[in-house]
């Protein structure tokens, strides 16, 4: 998630970006300023950050200053952005054509919320977007002051970094230097997920969003790797799949058991503590799951901090649609026709939507 600074210039200089930008941003600003002035204000001055501080692909490979790592990693995204528009039948336009370095580890940063006897996360309503279960923030400070206040009135709120967005063809996204630091397989794949986003978007629709482009994602890295001969690569993926299918099933059941909770007339006291135990216990399934894969440690750091219904919450957002949406892929026979069914599920009503495909009806 590391990169080199490819160009530095001070953040909120709008100007540097060019007058199209600029006057888009003042667009966009201007439709959604009744959600708050200073909210629009930091979203547009981040944008306007970003698209600053990128240069084109090509310039950077050729600069005699960039070192091998980050040429290397740029390449990966490059040939995965061309794979994607031939094979994968997904619109790159303009996007990932241009590099930027932010100087630091995330993009933006998220806030997710729940109230304190709910998995059902909170929705924050944009003219664009539509609704969606977080709120993005480009100065780490900006989310974790909102999210404080979040924890003030009662709820269970979380703070994550997050290394790469789409703004759903508004822009011509730039790579990342946060976007660096991943395995081939994590680099292409979000290339392909963040793509199809642009493809196709319903706003208000979290989980059907985040599940479509997750199932393009993975039979677009399927492709990826056999187009390569890489067969050790594939085999590393669907083993890396195999662990979050087993993490999933964990946070599963716990999430099972805190729904039945949250529904029993207890009081707030005895429901805390009934909370908290189930939670102790998640951790304590991680413990001996990750005994079982001999001791290798890639959601450490995710159970390492203290668990609340956030936490659950933002997982769902990104799951509880796939296997479905896995089940339209494979009746497909092929991704076109996944992507032409997918369309026609976007123009059902939400409600028929979830039933057809999502696992539930949150999110």
């Amino acid at each position: 998630m590391r990169g080199i600074v490819a160009e530095r210039r001070r953040a909120g200089r709008v100007g540097a970006v060019g007058r199209p930008v600029v006057v888009r941003l003042c667009a966009i600003a201007l439709v959604v300023a009744p959600l708050g002035g200073c909210y629009v204000m930091q979203a547009a001055n981040g944008q306007a950050d970003v698209l600053s501080r990128s240069r084109p692909v090509e310039q950077v490979l050729t600069d005699p200053g960039t070192p091998e790592a980050t040429r290397r990693r740029l390449e990966v995204a490059v040939e995965a952005r061309e794979f994607a528009e031939r094979e994968l039948g997904l619109p790159a336009g303009g996007n990932y054509t241009r590099y930027a370095d932010l100087g630091r580890p995330y993009a933006v940063w998220n806030v997710v919320a729940t109230p304190e006897f709910s998995l059902a996360p909170r929705h924050w309503c944009y003219p664009v977007a539509g609704c969606v279960t977080y709120r993005g923030y480009f100065p780490e400070r900006d989310a974790r002051r909102y999210a404080d206040g979040l924890t003030a009135a009662g709820d269970d709120t979380l703070v994550e970094g997050v290394a790469a967005y789409s703004t759903l063809g508004h822009f011509d996204d730039p790579l990342l230097n946060t976007m660096l630091g991943w395995s081939d397989a994590r680099l292409a794949g979000t290339v392909f997920h963040e793509l199809a986003h642009r493809r196709l978007y319903v706003p208000g629709d979290s989980a059907f969003n985040e599940g479509y482009a997750s199932v393009v994602e993975a039979a677009g890295l399927r492709k990826w790797f056999e187009h390569r001969g890489d067969t050790a690569g594939l085999e590393a993926w669907l083993e890396s799949r195999r662990r979050r299918a087993q993490f999933l099933a964990l946070l599963a059941g716990t999430a099972a058991e805190l729904r039945e909770l949250y529904a029993r007339p207890l009081d707030p006291e005895s429901m805390r503590v009934e909370k908290n135990r189930l939670f102790g216990e998640l951790k304590y399934g991680y413990t001996q799951l990750r005994a079982s894969w001999g001791g290798w440690a890639g959601y450490d750091a995710w159970f390492a901090r203290p668990l609340d219904n956030a936490d659950l919450a933002s997982i769902g957002t990104y799951d509880d649609c796939v296997p479905g949406l896995e089940r339209e892929l494979a009746a497909a026979g092929s991704l076109e026709a996944f992507h032409v069914r997918a369309e026609a599920l976007s123009r059902m009503d939400r409600a028929a939507r979830h039933r057809a495909v999502c696992s539930t009806t949150r999110g």
